[in-house]
């Protein structure tokens, strides 16, 4: 790390990549941390920054406006004295000659380089995915895309049923649609929660018309001008005027990878957002790291995380110290139901249900090696905060008394390490 500021006169510009929620965060953040020199800010995308999360919440809601939550408005780049161009992107990267090679053909040369490309919807790969009515949900385009097609009636596949492919079918089913949730695994969102969870979301939903088919290997996507049927290993056709693939993301680590930058699902970076190669940087999505909590090789998907390490990239930029590390946490919403998350669960932790999930309110814990590690809140964060700062203690957890609601989270705690 730098020891004083450096001295930005003369500079070539800081060249951030990519300009979500990190991209722009990192900008905003060397201003903040007073660097004076010149900041490029690219993004492929033609419109100002905007807000992903409500792309599968608010905006698909009946009524509500197509224009996306920008992340900054336009006077703010140009006070800043922040060049954002948008419509460009990276197609190459030269360390030795710290320049990039944008998609105009032109070359720009970088004083530092932050990569915060994120990541996008991974592809369906079955015969008839390219099919007029198959799409996933990305961007804003995606979303009003999805927002027009979902109309009262409409036979709604989707496949997967993680977050996305969930608050997907919430907004479907609100609208009238016949939805129908093809999962390979045998519960909802099996990678990022536990059973409990699980089955109560799966009922939410079932009361709200949402039907689940687990197990479902999809195979193919039948139609003749247009997707009309889903089609499974077992041979099953599930009819469908429109079909989203929410089956995960992939980090968009292409041109890291072409440039020699160590990658492994995600560009690999230390604490401070450096990558294996000098003078560029990552952030966001797009990056995998260890754990400062657990010592686990992660790769986050959520804005707490793209934040927390655009501040730390900017602040490594302009010598300074960085905020201290907070706990990941996350949040989704279904049929006006809440979960948030801290922390990150491991398919081996202790699962301790806080509550009953019947009557619609109740926490569970996950303790790992006798300290807890995570927590999720069901219409209710009666929990969240006390677990947060227990989970960044690695406090020491008593099960009985964590398993009894009536008993705050503070006082199950044997000690904080």
């Amino acid at each position: 790390m730098p020891s004083q500021q450096p001295t930005e006169n003369g500079l070539k510009p800081i060249v951030i990549v990519g300009a979500g929620h990190s991209g722009v965060a990192v900008a905003a953040g060397l201003r903040t941390r007073g660097w004076g020199g010149d900041i490029l800010l690219l993004e492929g995308e033609k419109e100002t920054p905007y807000e992903r999360p409500p792309l599968s919440k608010e905006l698909l809601k009946a009524g509500a406006p197509d224009e996306s939550t920008v992340l900054r408005k336009v006077r703010f780049y140009e006070d800043k004295r922040i060049d954002r161009r948008a419509g460009l992107t990276v197609d190459a990267i030269d360390p030795a000659g710290r320049t990039v090679l944008l998609s105009d053909g032109s070359r720009q040369g970088y004083h530092r380089l932050v990569i915060a490309t994120g990541s996008r919807a991974r592809s369906l790969t079955v015969p008839g995915a390219d099919l007029p009515g198959v799409q996933a949900l990305r961007t804003r385009d995606d979303a009003l895309e999805l927002k027009r097609a979902l109309v009262p009636g409409a036979r709604v596949a989707i496949i997967g049923a993680g977050y996305i492919g969930l608050e997907v079918a919430a907004a479907a089913s609100a609208k009238g649609c016949e939805v129908t949730v093809l999962e390979y695994q045998d519960r909802v969102m099996s990678r990022v929660t536990s059973e409990p969870v699980s089955r109560f979301f799966e009922q939410l939903h079932e009361q709200n018309g949402v039907r689940f088919v687990f197990g479902a290997a999809v195979t193919a996507i039948d139609g003749a001008d247009r997707a009309e049927r889903v089609v499974t290993a077992n041979g099953t056709s599930y009819p469908a005027d429109v079909v989203l693939a929410g089956i995960g993301v992939v980090p968009n680590q292409e041109i890291a990878a072409d440039a020699g930058l160590e990658c492994q699902d995600g560009i690999l970076v230390d604490g401070d957002g450096r990558t294996s190669v000098p003078d560029i940087y990552a952030t966001g999505d797009v990056t995998r790291f260890t754990s400062s909590i657990d010592g686990a090789s992660q790769r986050l998907e959520c804005i707490q995380n793209a934040m927390a390490q655009a501040d730390r990239v900017a602040a490594d930029i302009t010598g300074q110290d960085a905020a201290d590390t907070e706990i990941p946490w996350f949040w989704t919403v279904q049929h006006g139901v809440r979960l948030q998350t801290a922390g990150v669960r491991h398919p081996a932790d202790e699962v301790i249900v806080r509550g009953a999930p019947a009557d619609g309110r109740f926490s569970v814990v996950y303790v790992r090696d006798g300290r807890l590690a995570a927590v999720d809140t069901i219409a209710g964060l009666t929990d969240f905060r006390p677990a947060k700062k227990l989970i960044a203690q690695k406090a020491r957890i008593d099960p009985l008394l964590a398993a009894d609601p009536g008993t705050p989270l503070t006082d199950a705690v044997f000690t904080a390490a």
